[in-house]
């Protein structure tokens, strides 16, 4: 009885279920005994009663309990030491920490890390092509030092997560520079390591459930994403045609090859293109073409109406995105992402005038996190602002590219750096390119 109420799933069937059934043997068994024992007693039959109804609300608890006992071990249960996959319940709110379980060299650049929660809990799914956000406590950093890195795996049941990360070089006379935390994450944390992770986030994503083909278009570490997309497409929507476009220096510096290649031969509708800069001798066979991935290459393989998934370095992906639009492809149709941050290009110039006065002194209000904070000059930009005073809003670009940093202005004007070029919804602002244009500043966050 106790494992078929497990698996009835409606909890008031289960309920009168247990009920009934509790209900009818209690009254049988006292019929059988009074029978023998006191067939003529009438104290004893209304015994039978009573103790009937009793046992059947008993059996109606009795398959509560069960129902609810059975959906906490579905949520707690580990499969040999691998977390269960979550539901949205289970979604953290802020940092959560994660153990490296294992790093794997993917490339003479890339490196993996598989991260599992360190409480052991359940992790939720994410969308392909969105990014995980980490914070590493650096030796010799005033504050710990926030990066955004593509989730580049999409296992199921999502029992970890994978970040592919490239060592950037470390250019010489940067405050902050841009191969601080890649050079960390190579050099320094090993498998055990505990690192703290914002729940998946971003706006980069390859919606599953089209049907329009997609063209997944990268170059060195750009391809983190599209694996992420292509195993998403070929697990849950395999009749997608899908295109894989990648482009490489050479074998040495291509990550991936062979896993996306597995991808492939499970996929009869996902087509795959390596163009190598600069191929090896010992590349014969590994690539299907010498040069750059570019538009030309695209129109030569791509021969139907299509959405575009860009992700890769600024030059290339701003190279790719003149020749579609040359190409008369629509920009609703053409996704990007790329994390670089952005220079200072504006940042050292003084605050706005406002009505022809000099704007002296500004102040932000994070309306959320009840913070009055002066505005200093010395800030890049409000994002770098809210972060120098202990805030953790999401981010991504930092460029005003992505959109991922948009947020509602509740009080006050801003001005912009440079153009946005993500669409920003009326009352609300991309922080990571903003400064205070009024003195007051208030912000929903």
């Amino acid at each position: 009885m106790s494992e078929s109420l497990s698996r009835m799933q409606n909890p008031v069937a289960r309920s009168v279920t247990a009920a009934l059934t509790t209900l009818s043997v209690i009254t049988l068994a006292s019929a059988i005994v009074i029978g023998v024992t006191k067939p003529k007693d009438e104290s004893a039959s209304k015994t039978v009663v009573y103790a009937s109804f009793i046992g059947a609300g008993c059996g109606a608890l009795l398959g509560l309990a069960r129902g609810k006992g059975k959906q906490q071990n579905a949520t707690q249960v580990q499969d040999e030491g691998q977390v269960v996959q979550a539901t949205e319940s289970t979604i953290w709110k802020d940092w959560r920490d994660f153990v490296v379980v294992r790093k794997v060299k993917e490339s003479e650049e890339i490196t993996s890390f598989y991260l599992q929660p360190a409480d052991q809990g359940a992790i939720p799914a994410f969308q392909p092509g969105q990014f995980l956000t980490i914070k590493l406590e650096i030796p010799g950093q005033a504050r710990p030092v926030i990066r955004t890195y593509s989730l580049s795996d999409y296992a199921e049941p999502h029992a970890y997560y994978r970040l592919s990360i490239k060592r950037e070089p470390m250019p010489p006379g940067l405050d902050v520079m841009p191969g601080l935390a890649s050079n960390f994450m190579h050099d320094q944390i090993h498998e055990g390591a505990v690192i703290p992770a914002k729940p998946p986030s971003g706006k980069f994503v390859l919606d599953v459930e089209k049907s329009l083909p997609a063209v997944l278009i990268s170059n060195g570490v750009g391809i983190t994403p599209m694996i992420s997309m292509a195993k998403a497409v070929t697990r849950l929507n395999p009749d997608r045609p899908l295109w894989f476009l990648h482009g490489a220096r050479d074998g040495s510096f291509h990550a991936f090859r062979e896993e996306v290649s597995a991808i492939a031969a499970q996929n009869p509708n996902l087509m795959v293109h390596y163009a190598y800069s600069r191929p090896r001798a010992e590349d014969a066979g590994h690539h299907h073409s010498v040069g750059y991935v570019d538009t030309a290459l695209i129109q030569s393989l791509v021969m139907q109406d299509a959405e575009y998934f860009l992700c890769g370095s600024p030059p290339f992906m701003e190279a790719i995105r003149a020749g579609l639009s040359a190409a008369n492809v629509p920009e609703s149709r053409v996704f990007f992402e790329m994390f670089t941050k952005a220079s200072k290009s504006t940042s050292d110039r003084p605050l706005a005038e406002v009505n022809g006065n000099k704007l002296e002194a500004a102040t932000i209000v994070f309306a959320q996190s009840n913070q009055t904070i002066a505005w200093s000059e010395d800030a890049e930009s409000i994002l770098e602002f809210a972060e120098a005073n202990g805030l953790n809003p999401p981010y991504s670009c930092r460029q005003g590219i992505c959109g991922t940093c948009e947020c509602k202005l509740l009080e006050g004007e801003v001005e912009y750096q440079t153009t946005p070029t993500a669409t920003v919804k009326d009352g609300s602002v991309l922080i990571c390119i903003a400064k205070p244009k009024t003195a007051n500043v208030v912000l929903d966050l």
